[in-house]
């Protein structure tokens, strides 16, 4: 059984900002690994699993854009009289923002013309398929989880339009089912490069009863490519369902 996929993504843009660069917002040269499980949570996700990402493929040259980009100040309230809290409870209460008065203008260096291919496994946090049902043997509870993946990814499915580091950068997904019709990285990325240390990911600290976040930690790893594709630390933090 295989217990792992091979998803082809692609896009015309991303943005996978590194935390450092405040005010402009600037991209990593590759995905990051949270934003590669972002995507694959996207197609399909349960709260008993977890996706690993093994290996990130960049298959097009790495080139950069600049653009500038009007965007919003700053965020409706969510406590308050007038708040999202209230208007969810009051369906008379209507939030609103002067777009006017809170646009700003920021530029931004972003990804042209990218694409890659994800390969990730699933890590079962909970052996039942669903909360009542009894719990199945590893696995068969691997193997079920990766065919409902599989399923969707072949019809296009996804709880949400998957994207590249920005809602704005829309991802093209192709499942790979056949290890011989894997894409080749392109010849320029062949060789060594050192691409720095990059964003991980993030572990939260939650109650277990509130599901309230009281912490968050990022992560960071040396990231290196070689011959295109860059392989993925194992995670620094215990996963928890």
């Amino acid at each position: 059984m295989n217990y792992g996929i091979h998803l082809k993504v692609s896009g015309d843009y991303a943005l996978f900002s590194r935390p450092e660069m405040k005010v402009e917002r600037v991209s990593y040269d590759v995905m990051t690994p949270s934003a590669a499980r972002g995507i694959l949570e996207a197609i399909y996700w349960k709260p008993q699993i977890r996706w690993i990402i093994d290996e990130i493929h960049v298959l097009n040259p790495i080139r950069f854009t600049n653009i500038r980009r009007n965007e919003i100040a700053s965020k409706v309230s969510v406590k308050g009289a007038a708040g999202i809290n209230a208007a969810m409870a009051n369906p008379e209460i209507r939030p609103t923002m002067d777009v006017a008065e809170n646009r700003q203008q920021r530029a931004s260096l972003l990804l042209k013309d990218v694409a890659y291919l994800i390969k990730a496994h699933v890590l079962v946090l909970d052996l039942r398929l669903e909360k009542d049902d009894a719990p199945s043997p590893e696995n068969e509870a691997v193997g079920k989880h990766l065919d409902m993946f599989k399923r969707r990814a072949r019809k296009g499915q996804a709880f949400h339009q998957p994207y590249f580091g920005c809602r704005e950068f829309p991802v093209r997904f192709e499942l790979i089912e056949n290890e011989a019709d894997l894409p080749a990285p392109d010849a320029s990325l062949l060789g060594e490069k050192d691409l720095g240390f990059m964003l991980h990911d993030i572990e939260f600290d939650q109650e277990r009863s509130t599901k309230k976040v009281r912490s968050t930690t990022p992560h960071f790893f040396r990231a290196s490519m070689s011959d295109g594709i860059i392989r993925i630390p194992e995670l620094p933090f215990p996963a928890k369902a």
